[in-house]
């Protein structure tokens, strides 16, 4: 069996015979299978979708819906979905009907339970080649992407990722909110780099590193002669962003005054080069970044108010990384492997002690931290975390007994995939769990092996 997704795979048993769903359905369970049953073609349809981790076993003979209309609404969806049907009646022209329909396989009743057990171990082979092979293709036109990735599947940069995709094509600004070292700068560049304004370019400036009398010259540029020692036109920020994307990190420490210019801009998209009259027209998205919560630096006067409605049409919280310990294990490694190729040394494999230290830690100086810990690691074998031997107290103090067990549980399991390069087999075996048990609790808590190769 295909064992990189075959544990995933459900069975979707489809049969108006309450029997045959009971019989069939604790067969298929006792072999290790998920199933979900329906007593009608109808509510089968509700749960299959395009991408459906799963194959089908229909009843031919059903009220309302047939099992070979069923089979042809699943091939509109996904054409790609096994369908193995059943029928009591041996009609070899309806065998002949849905095979040539795209039927998997075709078995008659009364059958064994060892040829349906066969057949439809066969089909979820075949399902989980054709899901592994989609994976593989979506990661490599991942990697071959332009620009910077989110990594990290926990649901918070799940959640992140799905608003990356709705408003990266909008002309809307975006504030990102976040701590120091959480990646705002990384987020800002996916996003440009997954709009269809990354072909233009993507221009960043930290309005804290520079001096107040220069980066209003450093944003709107300047005309030769505009004040002492402007000898030349010079282009600014905003202005080299044309078509692109302008990125203000740290907008908390532009001054009010400069703020008041900013929002003219953002609000006419115009600009005037210091020592020009002559309007300039932008086209350009705007992402600013604060690790201050702007809404409170308003109310107490220190950023102005109607910057902030401006600029946060769409707001992003940017998760700190012990908000999302899951991700720590796979940031680590791919951390690590970059800073492989750059010292050329090779990584050495972490032990689950090791794994256990990293989730543990609570990282005040988030990914940035962990990419200086991950490099230290490759250069000189060390793995230096702070507290990371302990849980934090407040950690432990805050959980109810059930959260502890289930957070420890959780990170052994992750401990365990990722110490095995995501082998559900090598997995089971160290944690010394049947398959299914295995199974359902990734599922519980969102976990997939892909992750963790």
């Amino acid at each position: 069996m295909t064992e990189s997704r075959a544990d995933e795979i459900q069975v979707l048993l489809v049969d108006d015979d309450a029997y045959i769903l009971d019989s069939a359905g604790q067969t298929l369970e006792l072999e290790g299978y998920s199933v979900v049953t329906c007593d009608r073609a109808e509510k089968a349809l509700g749960i299959i979708s395009s991408g459906w981790s799963g194959i089908v076993v229909t009843d031919i003979n059903m009220p309302g819906m047939t099992g070979l209309e069923l089979q042809a609404k699943i091939k509109a969806i996904d054409s790609d979905i096994p369908v193995i049907i059943i029928t009591g009646h041996g009609d070899i022209s309806m065998e002949v009907t849905a095979i040539r329909d795209g039927a998997y396989d075709f078995i008659e009743k009364p059958f064994a339970s060892e040829l349906l057990i066969d057949v439809v171990r066969r089909a979820i082979e075949k399902r989980s080649l054709t899901l592994e092979n989609r994976a593989l293709k979506e990661e490599l036109a991942t990697h071959n992407a332009a620009g910077p990735r989110l990594i990290g599947a926990s649901p918070r940069i799940q959640q992140l990722r799905n608003i990356v995709r709705a408003v990266a094509d909008t002309p809307a600004d975006i504030l990102i909110h976040g701590e120091t070292g959480a990646g705002k700068d990384l987020l800002a560049r996916y996003i440009h780099e997954n709009s269809s304004r990354r072909g233009a370019n993507f221009v960043a400036i930290n309005c804290g590193a520079v001096p107040e009398n220069l980066i209003e010259s450093e944003l709107f540029g300047h005309e030769a002669g505009a004040f002492t020692d402007a000898k030349n036109r010079r282009i600014g920020k905003l202005e080299h962003a044309q078509g692109g994307t302008l990125f203000l990190d740290e907008i908390e420490s532009m001054s009010i005054s400069l703020q008041i210019k900013l929002l003219r801009v953002l609000e006419e998209r115009v600009i005037e080069r210091l020592g020009s009259n002559d309007p300039i027209s932008l086209d350009l998205r705007v992402i600013a970044a604060s690790k201050v919560d702007l809404r409170e630096a308003a109310d107490q006067g220190d950023f102005r108010e109607d910057l902030y409605y401006r600029l946060n049409v769409v707001r992003v919280d940017l998760p700190a990384l012990r908000e999302r310990r899951e991700d720590i294990p796979l940031l680590f490694k791919h951390f690590a492997l970059v800073a492989s190729g750059q010292f050329g040394r090779e990584v050495e494999p972490l032990t689950p002690e090791q794994i256990q230290q990293l989730v543990a830690y609570d990282w005040p100086g988030n990914v940035r931290e962990l990419r200086n810990v991950a490099e230290r690691f490759v250069l000189l074998g060390e793995l230096n975390c702070g507290e990371a031997g302990e849980l934090e107290s407040n950690q432990n103090t805050t959980m109810s007994l059930p959260d502890r067990v289930e957070y420890f549980e959780k990170t052994l399991i992750q401990t365990e995939l990722a110490r095995h390069a995501g082998s559900i087999k090598e997995t089971l075996a160290a944690l010394g769990l049947p398959r299914k048990t295995l199974s359902d609790k990734m599922r519980k808590y969102g976990l997939d092996k892909a992750d963790y190769k």
